[in-house]
């Protein structure tokens, strides 16, 4: 391994300690109240002293996240599948999808808990409500990105619409599928938060709710912390998929450089 390698492994640590460096400097610097910005040992005391309540939290928020991202990929792909495969399911469905990502889904929460009660129900729903359009989207235009002269010319050839569709339109769709899992990882975890925060007694939204009513600021920033571990986490796994899944459609490392 080369130098050059060693320094791209090292540089999320690297900045991130950094980030944390200059975050400790400015608040004793300026001397910043702790109720306004805490000191990042400040966060660390408070993610020591409440670590049981922010790992049973933390847990049960990835839990609804993953099952909510699990109904979008299904879901997704299905109505991504369905739009592509057809122009007038595409016109009928397109415009009523924008018009229903365009509505804030804190205003859709209410509406869950008049339905389901508060609790696990609705933070699911509200990660599958935010999380499954960047995939409809991604594999509908993904199978829209066969020429329609190659279409014409497999037509030609004998190949029906299923056949084109699952030897050329599928594998087509495929990079632009797992890319669209890495953006709905990050929203099936807004969604779960949004949730927790309006409608249940536990995750980490409801968490960083109580400690916002007891003034307690670093156990907010903890549970910002383990939100954005979590969807680190998360993130790298869907990018690890999507290496894996899709090498061929990756980009050189020439290209990279």
């Amino acid at each position: 391994m080369n130098r050059a390698n060693v320094m791209i492994r090292l540089a999320p640590w690297l900045f991130t300690l950094a980030l944390l460096l200059f975050w400790e400097f400015v608040c004793r610097a300026f001397k910043i109240p702790e109720f306004f910005l805490p000191t990042p040992t400040a966060v660390a005391g408070a993610i020591y002293e409440f670590w049981p309540a922010i790992y049973r939290n933390s847990w049960i928020t990835l839990q609804t996240t993953l099952i909510g991202f699990g109904l979008a990929v299904g879901f997704g792909l299905l109505l991504g599948l369905a739009i592509g495969w057809s122009r007038t399911i595409y016109a009928g469905l397109y415009p009523l999808m924008i018009g229903f990502n365009a509505i804030p889904k804190v205003a859709v929460v209410p509406i869950l808990v008049l339905w389901f009660g508060i609790g696990f129900v609705p933070a699911v729903l509200t990660a599958f409500l935010i999380s499954f359009f960047p995939i409809v989207v991604n594999v509908a235009t993904g199978l829209a990105t066969i020429e329609p002269e190659m279409e014409d010319v497999l037509k030609a050839l004998g190949a029906s619409k299923l056949d084109i569709m699952r030897k050329v339109g599928i594998p087509r769709s495929l990079p632009y599928f797992f890319g669209s899992l890495k953006i709905a990882i990050t929203l099936a975890f807004v969604g779960s938060v949004i949730s927790e925060s309006v409608a249940s007694n536990y995750g980490i939204g409801n968490l960083m709710l109580q400690a916002q009513a007891q003034f307690q600021v670093p156990l907010i920033f903890a549970g910002l912390i383990a939100l954005a571990v979590e969807g680190i986490v998360m993130y790298w796994v869907m990018a690890l998929l999507e290496q894996r899944m899709t090498g061929w459609a990756q980009r050189s490392d020439f290209a990279q450089n």
